[in-house]
């Protein structure tokens, strides 16, 4: 576990030096961060992350947020904005993948460096560079745990998938595909939801990657099939929506819940028994290492790299249980509240 943090540490402590050296000596360099909202605990530890490293670089950062996940507009007139305030780079959690992509073309065109966190552009070279989670392992980390943790009775499941949106998002089909692929289940479209047709999967509804959502959506397909027993969900907000909805039917004894994100509130759900496992994601790390990159990018116009083999830089993933199974490497819940959201 040190060498783990010590990991996830490094980047920031080498920034907290480099960086400030930059800014003495080339003040004025600004970077944006625009989240999907800036009430998601995610996007919360994201900006902190952010903050923290710019301030320790004594550089601006400007910070913009959608009123909830999948409001493009503004996010659109965000990147509008540091473009026209002359930033030197933007951090952007895109609400749509796809929508973002002319107005992420005109920023790049105005000389800044674009850098996509946690949710990748379509196509990827959208953006200059992605700092993301594997969203697509973090899937598949929490599959193939459920299916291990059901043994036989996996053959019998009874499966409901709490999803972000209609638009379809990387972030959203990944993860989802991920827990398909985890648990045995064939894909079909890899980026399509719920095209599957595997008899066990129950149906597919959106949450907006929020409690209520995930409450409403899950008392949506309990209608369908009041016998569910295996959710998986986008993220843990709509997680515990769901499991509300469950304890309100008096079934939280039967379905096993999912998620990914290993924010502090969802391990601590873990630890109370309300989900079985989560994937955690380090969204403070990549907030702080795109800052790290748009002031090296601002200094002599060096670029990201990708992790090898990947389009993307990889910021890691964890699975967070405390039920372990033989063959997937996890945490307990008590080591990630150590961690949570790094």
């Amino acid at each position: 576990m040190k060498k783990m943090k010590l990991a996830l540490l490094s980047g920031a402590v080498a920034l907290a030096g480099s960086g400030a050296a930059f800014a003495d000596a080339h003040g004025g360099v600004t970077a944006c961060l625009i989240t999907k909202t800036d009430t998601n605990p995610f996007f919360v530890k994201m900006r902190e992350g952010a903050t923290a490293a710019a301030e320790a670089a004594g550089i601006t950062l400007q910070t913009y947020a959608g009123a909830i996940d999948g409001d493009v507009e503004s996010q659109v007139a965000a990147v509008e904005t540091c473009i026209a305030a002359g930033a030197s780079g933007i951090l952007i959690t895109p609400s749509d993948s796809r929508a973002l992509a002319p107005v992420i073309g005109q920023a790049r065109e105005a000389g800044l460096l674009v850098i996509a966190l946690d949710t990748p552009f379509e196509p990827a070279d959208t953006a200059d560079a992605t700092f993301a989670t594997d969203n697509f392992e973090a899937g598949r980390l929490i599959g193939a745990w459920a299916a291990a943790t059901l043994g036989d009775a996996a053959a019998d499941a009874r499966i409901a998938t709490l999803d972000l949106n209609a638009s379809e998002v990387s972030v959203d089909y990944l993860r989802n595909q991920g827990f398909m692929t985890g648990f045995g289940i064939e894909v079909n479209d890899p980026t399509d939801i719920g095209d599957e047709d595997d008899p066990r999967i129950v149906g597919s509804d959106v949450t907006n990657g929020n409690e209520e959502g995930g409450r409403t959506a899950m008392e949506n397909l309990l209608q369908i099939d009041p016998s569910i027993n295996v959710v998986y969900t986008i993220n843990e907000p709509a997680a515990a929506g769901a499991y509300e909805a469950l304890n309100a039917f008096g079934l939280t004894e039967q379905a096993l819940i999912v998620s990914v994100d290993g924010g502090c509130p969802g391990v601590q759900d873990v630890a109370e028994g309300i989900i079985g496992a989560t994937a955690m994601q380090f969204p403070l790390l990549m907030a702080s290492l795109g800052v790290e990159a748009i002031i090296a990018h601002a200094a002599d116009g060096t670029m990201p790299e990708n992790s090898e083999g990947l389009e993307f830089f990889n910021t890691g993933v964890m699975l967070v249980t405390d039920q372990p199974v033989d063959g997937i490497e996890s945490i307990t819940s008590a080591e990630a509240l150590e961690l949570c959201w790094g």
